[in-house]
């Protein structure tokens, strides 16, 4: 066997690891496929915090070699505040926080980069344990200006990074690491923000995704339960407004926010664990708290407004089927949800005068980018009694039965509702339900 032939054997093997490992073999593939079209550069930006890389190296080393050998080179960014802390307390020098910002003065500017060169250069030899190439890049290629040496002393913001040098790293399928040391205009080294150093990288790599590894994995809510999805465009001032988020998890989705704004609606930003990190990437409900820019979701309540055209070629892409001819004729229309891109569709009709949702239709990069759980939202919102059918059997199943609050099984189709519907003539409406013809072509020959 070649070498070229032993590493395609190796990577057939690694993926199907992968979808063994995970129920949703589908989108797997789908992630797969849509990652393998982008540069490698392009992949993704992942960043480490100081802390959770000193406490999670293994688990992340383990899932870099696992991404390296499906043939993924992510851009590493690591912070290290523990180990700076560390080797200033080592050293007897102090250095305050002002505005969120270590003030860095000359005496600590070499201490801190002495920590952070030895901090990365441990976790590449970690990487390199695990099996995975791994390439030290540089502060010199990174050019970064003093925010206010007075005030702040060696501290400063990326103006420019050397993205070719990033580029020929991942050609050469090895993952770049880089740390929050930056060399200024003067030629001296400058102590950089490391969520600074991810924004420059974001907006000059455009990559698919923005990944940042912390010990809580999501963005938590009042009660402590992890947010799944943050749509920016309608939630951000809301959010930014509770008294539950605070501190530095307020000022990061602050910060990818500001970030998001400047880069293509395809990008997307997560937060979520070391060891979830391989779910979130390669599954649309994820592990952590997925962050997208986001569309508008608006309700239309006359068909005459609806662009049956689009919504016909949405629900047949979704489905991949052909509607029959005679669809629209058929349905008694009450409203529909719909996305601006027209990627994901709620359509609800009335069935013996209740409603219906006839359609849910949302395409697959649509799901990995939250349009779905926003659509399925707002249909909560506009129909708090409903009734809807899937075949057994269907993978949305699974997130069908945590919405619904019952389902009865009628012969090929699971019947689920939601809301009160403690009524006499139930089940024959249910059968009603089951009974329905479909909607589709029969036959796709």
């Amino acid at each position: 066997m070649t070498k070229q032939q032993n590493n395609s054997h190796e990577t057939r093997q690694v993926v199907r690891e992968l979808l063994g490992a995970m129920t949703e073999g589908r989108e797997v593939r789908a992630w797969l496929k849509q990652f393998g079209k982008l540069e490698r550069s392009r992949f993704a930006v992942i960043k480490i915090g100081g802390g959770t890389l000193h406490y999670e190296l293994p688990t992340i080393c383990s899932a870099l070699a696992f991404l390296q050998k499906l043939g993924l080179c992510p851009v590493i960014v690591h912070g290290g505040g523990q180990q700076i802390d560390d080797a200033l307390r080592l050293a007897d020098i102090e250095t305050p926080r002002l505005d969120g910002l270590r003030v860095t003065s000359d005496q600590a500017m070499p201490v801190i980069a002495s920590a952070l060169r030895e901090t990365s250069l441990r976790f590449i030899s970690a990487l390199n344990a695990n099996g995975a190439k791994a390439c030290f890049y540089p502060a010199t290629n990174v050019v970064a200006k003093l925010l206010d040496e007075e005030k702040f002393g060696r501290v400063g913001s990326p103006t420019s990074i050397d993205f070719a040098a990033i580029d020929a790293i991942t050609k050469r399928g090895e993952l770049p690491i880089l740390t929050s040391v930056a060399i200024g205009n003067d030629g001296r080294e400058v102590n950089v923000n490391a969520d600074a150093l991810v924004r420059e990288l974001a907006i000059g790599l455009r990559p698919q995704k923005i990944i940042f590894l912390t010990p809580t994995g999501a963005i938590l809510d009042e009660n402590n339960q992890r947010i799944s999805v943050v749509h920016l465009k309608s939630e951000y001032e809301t959010m930014m407004r509770q008294d539950w988020l605070v501190g530095g998890m307020k000022l990061k989705l602050q910060q990818i926010n500001d970030m998001l704004t400047e880069l293509p609606l395809t990008t997307s930003a997560a937060i979520t664990r070391p060891d979830m990190l391989i779910k979130e990437l390669f599954t649309h409900s994820g592990s952590g708290t997925l962050i997208r820019k986001g569309e508008n979701i608006e309700i239309c309540r006359e068909i005459s407004k609806l662009d049956l055209s689009l919504t016909e070629k949405l629900i047949e892409r979704a489905f991949e089927r052909d509607l029959g001819a005679s669809y629209w004729d058929n349905i008694d229309f009450e409203f529909a949800i719909t996305s601006d891109s027209n990627r994901a569709l709620a359509l609800v009709v009335k069935q013996n005068g209740q409603l219906y949702l006839d359609k849910f239709a949302v395409l697959d990069d649509a799901r990995g980018e939250g349009l779905g759980a926003a659509v399925w939202r707002d249909l909560r919102t506009f129909a708090p009694n409903l009734f809807w059918r899937s075949r057994v059997g269907n993978p949305v199943n699974q997130f069908y039965f945590s919405e619904a609050d019952g389902n009865v099984k009628i012969g090929d189709w699971q019947v689920f509702w939601i809301g009160d519907v403690k009524w006499p003539d139930l089940q024959q409406h249910l059968q009603h339900i089951a009974d329905l013809p479909d909607s589709f072509v029969s036959d796709q020959s």
